[in-house]
C-alpha cells in the first residue's frame, strides 16, 4: 500500500457517482415466505460476512424486513431503511435486521456461474491490486483514483490509522475498457496538475456513493432526509434544521457508520472527518437537498414531539418511486437546483398574495 492511500483529504471537486445498486435490494416482505438470516443467508451464497454485506448494500443480494417466525417485528422507526452500517444493506438505521428469503437464495445458486461469479462481482481491491488488475504502476493508479476515476465503495483504517481505499475489481475492468488511453503513456498535463495540487476526490466519491446506496435503499422520507443530514456536520445542520425536533428526529434515523466506530480516539477523528463534506460545493449542494428532502418528509408527516403520543402502526404503503440517483454538484446542476428553490418560494409568495387580495 503506497503512503498515498493516507487520510489526507483535500478539497474535492465534483465526480459522477456509481448508480450500480438496485431499488429491489429493500423489498416488502411477504409474511408467509420463509426467510432467513443475514448470517445464515452468507453461508448458504457462499459468501464471507463482508462479501454478504457489500452484495447487500449492491444491490446483488435482495432483503425484506421483517423478523424471524415467532420474534417481535422492529419498530418502524428502529427499521426505516437498510443503509450501510455495520452491516451496510442488513441492519437499517440504528438496528432493525433484515432477512433474505428462500426463493432469494435459491435464485442466485441456481445462476450457472455460482458461486464464483456472484463473488466476482462483490470483490474489492486495494491500490496494489488495482495497479496491477489494470497493468499500470500503482504511483499512476493513485493519481487517477485521487483526480476523481475511480470511486471508492469502501474503506478502512490499518494499523497505522491511514485509510486504505477499496474499489470493485469489475468497476476497473470496465474502465479499462472504456479509457485505454489513460492507462498507457503519459497522463494528460490536466491530470498531472491537479494531483500534484494535492487534489483527491476520493472521500467526497465515497461519500456521494454512500449516500446514493442510502437513498435506495429506503422509501421513508425522514428516512431520506437523515441519510443527507447524515453529510453536514452539526453547525451546519443547524443552520440548516432549525427545529430541534426535526433534528432530534434526524439524529434517531441517522445511518450507522460504516465498519462501526474504532476504538480509538485519534481513528474515530479520522472516520468522523472523512463521514461529513468538508468543500463549500459540496456542503452547498447537501444543504439544498436537504431542505427539499425535508419538504417531503413534512408533507408525509412531522417529526415527533412531546405533545404528541407516538404510534406502533405502519403508515399506509406509498406508490413506487423512481430510485433517485445522487448526481454531482457541478455548477449547471447546482443552478437547476437553485432555480427550483426559487421557483417554489415564488409560488409561495403568489398563493400568499392570492389568499390576500381574496
Amino acid at each position: 500500500m503506497t503512503g498515498e492511500e493516507g487520510a489526507r483529504v483535500a478539497a474535492p471537486a465534483p465526480e459522477p457517482v456509481q448508480t450500480s445498486a438496485l431499488a429491489l435490494a429493500q423489498a416488502p416482505a411477504p409474511t408467509s415466505a420463509p426467510t432467513l438470516a443475514p448470517t445464515r443467508a452468507a453461508q448458504e451464497l457462499e459468501l464471507r460476512r463482508d462479501e454478504f454485506q457489500l452484495a447487500v448494500q449492491l444491490g446483488l443480494v435482495r432483503t425484506v424486513s421483517g423478523a424471524a417466525p415467532g420474534a417481535p417485528r422492529p419498530s418502524r422507526a428502529a427499521a426505516p431503511g437498510g443503509g450501510p452500517g455495520a452491516a451496510p444493506g442488513v441492519a437499517g438505521a440504528r438496528g432493525g435486521r433484515r432477512r433474505v428469503e428462500q426463493s432469494e437464495i435459491d435464485r442466485l445458486r441456481s445462476a450457472p456461474d455460482f458461486p464464483a461469479g456472484l463473488r466476482d462481482r462483490v470483490r474489492t481491491v486495494g491500490t496494489s491490486e488495482a495497479a496491477e488488475l489494470l497493468a499500470v504502476p500503482p504511483d499512476r493508479f493513485t493519481k487517477l483514483a485521487r483526480t476523481g476515476h475511480f470511486s471508492p465503495v469502501r474503506f478502512y483504517l490499518n494499523r497505522y490509522r491511514a485509510v486504505v481505499w477499496l474499489y470493485l475489481a469489475g468497476e476497473l475492468g470496465e474502465f479499462a475498457l472504456t479509457h485505454p488511453g489513460l492507462l498507457t503513456g503519459r497522463l494528460p498535463r490536466e491530470i498531472r496538475e491537479r494531483a500534484d495540487g494535492g487534489e483527491d476526490r476520493r472521500p467526497r466519491n465515497w461519500r456521494a456513493r454512500r449516500l446514493g446506496l442510502l437513498l435506495r435503499s429506503t422509501e421513508d422520507p425522514w428516512a431520506r432526509a437523515a441519510a443527507i443530514a447524515s453529510l453536514l456536520d452539526p453547525g451546519q445542520l443547524s443552520e440548516a434544521v432549525d427545529d430541534p425536533y426535526e433534528r432530534t428526529h434526524l439524529d434517531r434515523l441517522r445511518p450507522e457508520p460504516p465498519s462501526g466506530r474504532p476504538e480509538s480516539a485519534a481513528a474515530r477523528d479520522i472516520m468522523d472527518r472523512l463521514m461529513v463534506a468538508d468543500d463549500p460545493d459540496e456542503i452547498l449542494w447537501h444543504r439544498m437537498s436537504l431542505a427539499l428532502a425535508l419538504g417531503e418528509a413534512r408533507a408525509d408527516r412531522p417529526a415527533p414531539r412531546p405533545d404528541t403520543a407516538p404510534t406502533s402502526e405502519a403508515p399506509p404503503p406509498r406508490p413506487p418511486r423512481t430510485p433517485t440517483l445522487v448526481r454531482p454538484p457541478g455548477r449547471r446542476t447546482r443552478r437547476s437546483l437553485l432555480d427550483r428553490l426559487r421557483r417554489r418560494r415564488d409560488a409561495v409568495g403568489e398563493e400568499r398574495e392570492e389568499a390576500a387580495r381574496a
